[in-house]
């Protein structure tokens, strides 16, 4: 019996899309016909707090969190959200992260500096690793709002879903009036 669960791990800072990423993730995985689970844990996420969703699927998956030291992918919404979460990651994990930055209100208030060369840091750490134009790409497609779509696009070239798979899954996830923008964003994604 194949007892291999892949886990993924989504972060960033609320409002970027990532609950949204998060459902259209899992929803391509049970379209594939896997057992998926997932959680979330947000901060003060309408403040611009940090959001974690945990996704894991395989032929069988019992618990939604992602033990620590064993996350497979962690696809990044933000550097230094993207940045914080690598303890969660297993040695040889890959790392798909959004080239932005949002300061943290320490930052702001001028308590802190945002910390300088995070994707070369990324990269020592886990040599397999990405770093998106998010939000240039979305807005090529016709909407910085689809940048979660960008990243989402990204991912799955590293996961053995089939393309029609995620049409689907967008389709269902996405509403109506944003669909197109957002299959562009998909596509500029997954060409990376």
């Amino acid at each position: 019996m194949d007892t291999t669960i892949t886990n993924i791990l989504l972060v960033g800072v609320g409002g970027q899309g990532i609950l949204l990423a998060s459902e259209i993730l899992s929803e391509a995985f049970m379209l594939a016909g896997f057992d998926v689970k997932k959680s979330e844990i947000h901060g003060m996420s309408q403040r611009g707090g940090s959001v974690v969703s945990h996704v894991r699927f395989g032929k069988e998956v019992f618990s939604p969190v992602v033990p620590e030291g064993q996350g497979d992918i962690l696809f990044g919404f933000e550097l230094l959200e993207t940045y914080r979460y690598l303890s969660l990651l297993k040695p040889g994990a890959t790392v798909v992260a959004n080239d932005y930055k949002i300061a943290p209100p320490s930052v702001l208030l001028g308590q802190a500096v945002y910390p300088q060369a995070l994707p070369e840091k990324i990269k020592a750490k886990f040599p397999d690793f990405l770093l998106v134009d998010g939000q240039g790409l979305a807005l090529k497609a016709g909407d910085v709002r689809a940048a979660n779509t960008v990243m989402l696009g990204a991912v799955s070239k590293r996961l053995q879903i089939a393309d029609g798979v995620w049409q689907q899954a967008l389709e269902k996830m996405v509403p109506k009036k944003a669909l197109e923008i957002n299959l562009k964003a998909f596509a500029f994604g997954r060409e990376l």
